[in-house]
């Protein structure tokens, strides 16, 4: 810093001037930057949480005429914030990973709770199971991809 200092006594006092507050810019602009990080929870949060539920398989089902039913599930104990089943479809119907289906939708209420997400279905004749990932309090978008198998 002395040396630029010397340097810019030997140029004329404006010219010294610019170069002395470029430099002071650009010593400003490298110092550590903070990053304010707006809360997705409490007080002052607007953030709206979302969740994308994917749905498809990678496996061939060809031939495969069971039935299947479909519920997109958010909810935490003692019940469901909301569910929503789909269409039954035949399991030889449900899409590759090209096609798959994509719903997304916004937590009800903004609830910024700890919630669990996913996929709930029914096998005509075979039972009942389910695909379920947390949706953390802190989370404010969630992808929920099911591969069925």
């Amino acid at each position: 810093m002395i040396t630029i200092v010397i340097l810019l006594l030997k140029i004329d006092f404006l010219k010294a001037y610019q170069i002395l507050a470029s430099i002071s810019i650009f010593a400003l602009a490298s110092c550590n930057k903070s990053q304010t990080i707006l809360p997705v929870n409490g007080p002052g949060a607007n953030v709206t949480r979302k969740v994308r539920f994917e749905l498809f398989t990678r496996e061939n089902f060809a031939g495969n005429k069971e039935n299947i039913q479909f519920t997109i599930h958010m909810g935490r104990a003692p019940g469901p914030l909301f569910d929503s089943t789909l269409a039954t479809m035949k399991i030889e119907e449900i899409p590759d990973s090209m096609h798959r289906i994509i719903i997304e939708k916004t937590v009800p209420g903004n609830d910024t709770a700890t919630i669990e997400v996913g996929f709930l279905y029914a096998i005509e004749n075979v039972g009942n199971s389910w695909y379920l990932e947390p949706l953390y309090g802190t989370e404010s978008f969630k992808v929920v991809r099911y591969a069925f198998r």
